[in-house]
């Protein structure tokens, strides 16, 4: 029984970690490396990874994300700790 409502409560959390992504931090681009699949963001507090502000070299789940991103753009975007370390997950560019 105690086994069944541990189950239960694991999967009720995996669950809900899927359905709500990471949220966006806000940022501003200083480097893209789209040879390494890289960029370095100037961001605010990047709260589900309790990291403060700071810039730092990201890894880019998709070469995609990076489009047409260039150094001084002001994006939003969501970060994660992988498997290969700290990767951005999304990017949006902002006016």
């Amino acid at each position: 029984m105690l086994k069944s409502i541990f189950r239960t409560a694991l999967l009720t959390l995996a669950v809900a970690a899927l359905a709500n992504p990471a949220p966006q931090s806000e940022g501003e681009v200083r480097k893209v490396d789209r040879e390494q699949n890289k960029i370095t963001i100037r961001h605010g507090e990047i709260a589900n990874l309790g990291m403060p502000p700071m810039t730092m070299v990201f890894r880019v789940k998709d070469p995609a994300l990076l489009g047409t991103l260039k150094a001084g753009d002001k994006i939003r975007f969501q970060a994660e700790k992988l498997e290969q370390g700290y990767t951005v997950t999304a990017i949006e560019p902002q006016p």
